[in-house]
């Protein structure tokens, strides 16, 4: 077997047919020789879920639109976003309704502990007493979250827990966050021993 060669001169194509800058090239039928075809332009954006908090682009769980370059290049190799299937929007659907449906127990729960809150009456605190209506110290937050576990066998935050400055004898309102949507009043009754 002889060895053939390709090469630009001994090219037998090549040299049947010149090359000029005026004509173009042609078949036997008058058609084009070359023809270019332009592909379309790339899809610069990419459909994706993150898996966590980004700054400046969103919160975990939202459905963003990014550029290609970003997520190929540090979204991805991070593991901080997800491209997006019919599979996983699905999923993600099935999330919101739990979380949802979690909040709404929660809310509701702490409706029922408001209600509970507010149909004891009052709280009564003793403190050792002063001159008139004044008392030795204060009551604090801590002091009525005891009483509550005291009297309702109720485990509460005290940060939850707003009172006014109280260092005298009488009847207070307090507040107890129980929800960001539900907030517990409750009276206080401060008396002297």
């Amino acid at each position: 077997m002889a060895s053939t060669s390709l090469s630009w001169t001994s090219s037998s194509w090549l040299q049947n047919h010149s090359f000029s800058k005026n004509t173009a090239a042609k078949t036997a039928d008058g058609a084009p020789l070359l023809q270019v075809v332009a592909q379309k332009k790339a899809r610069k954006l990419r459909k994706v879920i993150l898996k966590e908090d980004v700054t400046a682009v969103g919160k975990k769980g939202q459905l963003m639109d990014v550029k290609a370059g970003y997520h190929r290049n540090y979204l991805l190799p991070l593991g901080m976003a997800q491209i997006v299937t019919p599979q996983l929007i699905k999923e993600m659907k099935m999330e919101d309704e739990r979380i949802e449906a979690e909040k709404k127990r929660v809310k509701e729960e702490a409706q029922q502990l408001a209600t509970i809150f507010e149909t004891v009456g009052a709280f009564k605190v003793k403190r050792k007493g002063g001159k008139g209506k004044q008392i030795f110290g204060s009551v604090t937050a801590q002091d009525l979250v005891d009483i509550i576990k005291a009297q309702l066998q109720r485990d509460v935050d005290k940060r939850i827990v707003s009172l006014p400055e109280i260092r005298e004898t009488g009847e207070y309102i307090a507040e107890l966050k129980l929800h960001p949507d539900v907030t517990a009043r409750v009276r206080v009754t401060v008396y002297a021993n």
